[in-house]
């Protein structure tokens, strides 16, 4: 027997052993050396032999153990189904979403992972604070998913695009529809600060201070781990899927830069915007990633 045969062999036995491994011995020149008892979580870290192994390689020529790493568990929540993780501390978002993608088969390249806003790929669970009984929310869809909607996403698209190419020769603070509105209502005495030139990720708690076009307050929810978007108002609470906003649109109000207009596009035509006055501009790019993420085709 070669020895990339004995160390194919000793993979299939640890993966063979009830399913269940504790920690697995990594060598980058050797590949698997040694498997050490049981652990009903770690499968979902090691399983298929060394590939899945090779976050654990050291940098220092030397083996390094899964037992060597601090390890926490935390709950990773997409499609309303919770996954349970043990995964190293030190390891980067970037491998945690490769993980993600063989639990959900979401590819990494259209996962939007949420936990305390949008995480950094090239960090560690440790610098994000993630810490043990944390929850992770996912957005993202599959590539049928995609396919499935985009033959009508490109229909959204080109309707879309056409109606904000027709308002696009006027600002929307200017256009005679927004300018009754903001000179009726004004300013909302509880509008929430704003900031102008700051990207900031969404608070905890809902977005609030702001109105409709019929003058009515409405705050804004983000439940990430239902991929809805709760629009509140005082007479009822609509429960939006993410999925089913198409675009976002906004722009500063003139003369108070640090707030916008921002659209939520419910439909294919202008017509079907659900517009919202005096959303402060720190928050715009995180309504936009939240709602649409990086994944969106249209």
């Amino acid at each position: 027997m070669t020895s990339e045969e004995s160390h194919e062999s000793l993979c299939d036995a640890v993966n063979s052993k009830d399913g269940v491994v504790d920690a697995i011995y990594c060598d980058p020149a050797a590949g698997i050396l040694e498997a050490v008892d049981t652990h009903p979580s770690l499968p979902s870290i090691v399983t298929n032999g060394k590939q899945n192994a090779e976050p654990f390689n050291s940098s220092n020529n030397g083996a390094t153990s899964v037992l060597d790493l601090e390890m926490i568990e935390f709950k990773v929540i997409f499609n309303k189904v919770t996954h349970n993780i043990r995964f190293p501390l030190d390891e980067t978002v970037d491998h945690l979403k490769e993980h993600i993608e063989s639990l959900t088969n979401v590819p990494v390249s259209m996962q939007k992972v949420m936990f305390k806003g949008l995480m950094k790929d090239g960090e560690t669970l440790r610098e994000q604070n993630v810490t043990n009984n944390s929850k992770i929310m996912v957005i993202g869809s599959t590539f049928n998913d995609v396919m499935a909607v985009n033959e009508q996403g490109a229909k959204v698209k080109t309707d879309a695009g056409a109606a904000l190419e027709s308002s696009s020769k006027e600002l929307l603070c200017k256009q005679k529809v927004h300018k009754t509105v903001l000179d009726k209502y004004g300013k909302p005495d509880d509008v929430m600060p704003g900031i102008k030139g700051k990207r900031e990720p969404l608070p905890p708690l809902p977005l609030v201070g702001m109105y409709n076009k019929t003058g009515n307050r409405v705050r804004l929810t983000f439940k990430l781990e239902n991929d809805q978007l709760w629009i509140g108002t005082k007479e009822r609470t609509e429960k939006i899927a993410l999925t089913s906003i198409k675009a976002v649109v906004s722009e500063e109000i003139e003369g108070n830069e640090e707030y916008h207009l921002m659209a939520l596009q419910l439909g294919p035509t202008e017509l079907s915007r659900y517009w919202i006055y005096w959303v402060p501009a720190q928050y715009v790019d995180a309504v936009k990633d939240a709602v649409l993420g990086n994944w969106q085709y249209f």
